[in-house]
């Protein structure tokens, strides 16, 4: 398949092979933890068994630990009849949490608290502001039973960010010699009252009652232009952390007034550290980092604006599909986005990376063309660029360059672009009546002339699209008389090549030519009907409900696997679709059917290992460990019917190309033709017969009534998009990996990045998250990466002993035989889609005999395995 750079749905379909692509969550994007779990108010169980607590709800996930019987947790989210929860804990004199996922069947619901460690903290509003009634006890908890930390005296202001019951966690700040202090810990609530004046608030600060709160920004760098003090709040009154120099780049998150929250990274004596803290605003500017490139050619691929300053503000321009920019410099701006430098009319001005798409220039020998009409020239490739001048029809011009449609001509010295569509190829003037006509120049001679020597081979099975508004003629000639114009984007099947490259096609009932310049007409697969009928499931409303019932879908399911025998997720999962289709207003015909296609009826590998159905996640480059990891069947199409109801069958959307399964049209480079291609197969497959496929698998199912879908009601409701669902690859430990690049390395999933790996360090992997983070373990301590990108993890990574499982079971032996009594030497089983270890020889190579791979199994031993079954991840 095709490497596309995005993630691929790996299709092994009963029909057709396939390869369906699905753009994945943007990396700098936070998503919530899970799709279908419900947030609860947090509350208070007790184990009524020694109980798992796991990675994820259900059974498959790995066990973090056992709760005992009898302990209470904090339930705070809910799927189905799993909770997840925060279990406190004590080890040896030392104090742990932690959280997971556990089966609702083993709590109780806490009736009544009498202590305050089973009650619940609430978060207040807002950080509120109390002024002291006395003199009051600041304790390590909310209770007279904890220790009292310091006596906050009468009077004095204290900061409240939580509350238990009637005691408040707050925060107090006071002064001792010239130096100043915070405090924090808990308080009685029968000794506060809210301050009668707060500081002042300023339009861009948030008040609710007395209380003052920052303001979430987007995460924005800024530049400091003088040397400047981070403090430990929002004014000159707090506490300075450090100086940072004139000059320094710092991100915000937050703002209260003038003052902003940010992170600082510095280096000391080799060593890294990052600061956070308050900075005035009066001494930031934001901070945008420019990068120069090799000369670029760009298209907007839409409705694009053009801003005086790279970010979407300040004086706009507005410019149409199809115009050419030119691009030497980049720029990431304060908040993270890209852009493009580009001139337009004598003006820098900046576009988006997203409004554009490159273009590489093709240069070719010098062609002599043909005005066909009257034809402006412009300055640029764009008809929104200026004009130089109009070229009269009939004039001459030569090219040796053409960029996305355009040629770049030289007319009266003056250097500019003219559209395809206005050119033919120049062709000599046929050799007058008295001079004899060339038979080396078939060209040269008249179509009707009895003495011609151009000739026809036939065509077969060879299929072209129109990439222009092509001339239709009666004859292989310019000068012949022109039948029609053919539409950009029409498909045509020739029957004929005649001798001087024209094509000989049937259209609108007629028998002409067209020309064969591959500029014009370019040989493709395409997926489109060739006899242009539209009357099928390829085209109908994706977003109307189908006639289904679920026996049919699950006999034809059942069909397949009793003529193979193989074991799938999918039986009896018809009603499934049915749900999720009415729940989402997506044709469930069509759902069950995307289903079958991508998982082979529900064998693959990753619908039985992950319960995958659609390849969601799978990169060419690692389809196994990249694919997502599903708790269920019906989570697995419950989060691909709300994606592609919310993006490809979403007209507001860039994915939308018309709400069908429509086609692509590929060149024979497995370029997408775009004026060729439509409907979802136009971005979601590489594969230009996805839609074709599909809709064969509902006509299997339900054969196709017309009459029902002129009618049909079309649902044109938008849900949210879908979030990352929870879920991880777990890897067994002696798992060896190399660095091929530095790697950032961050204390927490969605943390601070806290180190550096250096290229050729070597490190474990232990973990793998839906969303892409992994966790690892290098010298002894566990970390966090987002920065390996699976889609080309050798740019990252060469892990040298990770294997998973094909087979239903392998077989692990104490020798590499398989001996006449075949479980004689079988020492353990291994599950399909299982991670191994395989084991290294001293020098770093596989230990290998024949084809047998020896391995070490989670309890220390090894053991051997057949290599067949056997695939090489990420190596």
């Amino acid at each position: 398949m095709k490497k596309m750079g995005k993630a691929i749905a790996l299709s092994t379909g009963f029909l057709l092979a396939s390869s369906a692509s699905f753009s994945p969550i943007p990396w700098n994007l936070s998503v919530t933890e899970a799709a279908s779990a419900v947030k609860i108010v947090p509350t208070v169980y007790q184990t009524t068994a020694n109980l798992n607590m796991r990675t994820g709800a259900g059974t498959k996930y790995k066990v973090i630990m056992t709760i005992p019987k009898g302990k209470t947790v904090t339930a705070t989210e809910r799927l189905g009849d799993w909770y997840k929860v925060s279990y406190d804990y004590t080890v040896k004199g030392r104090k742990y949490t932690r959280t997971g996922w556990v089966s609702g069947d083993y709590l109780k619901k806490l009736t009544s608290q009498s202590s305050a460690e089973r009650a619940v903290k609430m978060a207040v509003a807002a950080p509120t502001i109390y002024q002291t009634t006395a003199n009051l006890n600041m304790r390590t908890g909310a209770g007279t039973k904890y220790k009292v930390i310091m006596t906050i005296p009468k009077g004095k202001t204290v900061t409240a960010t939580e509350r238990l019951g009637d005691w408040y966690k707050v925060s107090y700040d006071y002064t001792v010699k010239g130096r100043k202090y915070t405090r924090t810990g808990w308080v009685s609530g029968d000794y506060l009252k809210k301050a009668s004046s707060q500081s002042p608030v300023s339009a861009s600060q948030t008040a609710i009652g007395n209380t003052v709160r920052s303001v979430a920004i987007a995460k924005t760098v800024y530049q400091t232009t003088a040397n400047v003090n981070l403090r430990t709040g929002a004014g000159t009154k707090y506490k300075k952390i450090v100086t940072i120099p004139k000059g320094r780049t710092v991100t915000a998150t937050e703002k209260l007034g003038s003052w902003y929250k940010v992170s600082y990274e510095y280096s000391e004596k080799g060593r890294k550290y990052t600061k956070i803290g308050w900075i005035s605003g009066s001494y930031l500017r934001e901070y945008d980092q420019y990068k120069n490139i090799s000369g670029t050619y760009l298209f907007t691929k839409t409705a694009a604006v053009l801003y005086s300053v790279p970010k979407s503000k300040g004086n706009a321009v507005k410019l149409a599909v199809g115009n050419g920019l030119y691009s030497t410099r980049m720029v990431i701006n304060s908040i993270g986005q890209t852009w493009y430098e580009v001139a337009f009319n004598g003006k820098k001005l900046y576009v988006s990376v997203n409004d554009v798409t490159k273009v590489t220039p093709q240069r070719f020998s010098q062609t002599k063309y043909e005005v066909k009409e009257d034809a402006v020239l412009y300055g640029a490739p764009g008809s929104a660029h200026s004009r130089l001048v109009t070229i009269p029809k009939g004039t001459v011009i030569s090219s040796s360059l053409h960029i996305n449609g355009w040629y770049e001509v030289t007319y009266k010295g003056k250097k500019g672009y003219i559209y395809s569509s206005e050119l033919e190829k120049y062709v000599p003037a046929p050799p007058s009546s008295s001079s004899p006509s060339n038979p080396l120049n078939p060209a040269s001679a008249q179509p009707n002339d009895s003495s011609s020597t151009i000739t026809e081979r036939e065509m077969v099975d060879r299929t072209f699209a129109v990439r222009v508004n092509l001339n239709f003629r009666k004859q292989p000639d310019v000068n012949a008389d022109r039948l029609a114009i053919i539409p950009k984007g029409t498909i045509v099947v020739p029957t004929h090549q005649t001798s001087n490259g024209w094509y000989k096609i049937k259209y609108d009932n007629q028998i002409g030519y067209v020309s064969g310049d591959p500029d014009l007409i370019t040989e493709v697969k395409t997926g489109a009907p060739l006899d242009g009928r539209r009357d099928g499931y390829q085209f109908i409303d994706l977003r109307t409900q189908a006639p289904v019932e679920a026996w049919q879908i699950n006999k034809y399911i059942q069909s397949y696997v009793q003529s193979t025998g193989k074991q799938s997720v999918l039986a009896n999962q018809g009603q499934t679709f049915i749900n999720v289709g009415r729940k989402y207003g997506v044709n469930p015909l069509y759902l069950a059917a995307h289903a079958i296609h991508e998982s082979a009826f529900g064998t693959s590998r990753l619908a039985l290992t992950k319960y995958n159905l659609f390849g969601y996640g799978a990169y060419d480059d690692a389809p196994f460990v990249a694919a997502y990891r599903f708790s269920s069947i019906e989570e697995s199409i419950e989060y691909v019917a709300r994606k592609i109801k919310s993006s490809y069958l979403n007209p507001s959307h860039p994915f939308f190309k018309g709400p069908i399964l429509g086609f692509r049209t590929n060149t024979l480079e497995k370029i997408r033709v775009d004026e060729s291609s439509e409907g979802m197969n136009f971005y979601y497959a590489s594969d230009p017969y996805w839609g074709q496929t599909i809709a064969r698998h509902m006509a299997n199912m339900l054969p196709y009534d017309s009459n029902y879908y002129k009618s049909a009601p079309v649902d044109k409701s938008v849900p949210p998009a879908p979030s990352i669902p929870p879920g991880s690859d777990y890897f067994p430990t002696g798992i060896v990996a190399v660095a091929n690049s530095p790697i950032p390395l961050y204390d927490q999933k969605g943390g601070k990045q806290i180190a550096v790996l250096a290229k050729g360090a070597t490190f474990a992997p232990r973990e793998k998250t839906n969303d892409y983070w992994f966790r690892l373990e290098y010298n002894g301590r566990q970390y966090w990466t987002n920065a390996i990108k699976l889609y080309d993890y050798a740019r990252y990574i060469t892990v040298k002993n990770l294997g998973s499982v094909t087979a239903d079971t392998l077989n692990v032996r104490s020798t590499p035989i398989i001996p006449k009594i075949p479980e004689e030497n079988v020492i353990s089983k291994l599950k399909m889609g299982q991670y191994v270890s395989l084991k290294l020889k001293s020098d770093g190579t596989i230990e290998q005999q024949g084809s047998w791979y020896q391995i070490v199994l989670d309890d220390g031993r090894t053991g051997w395995v057949s290599s067949t079954w056997i695939i090489r991840e990420l190596k």
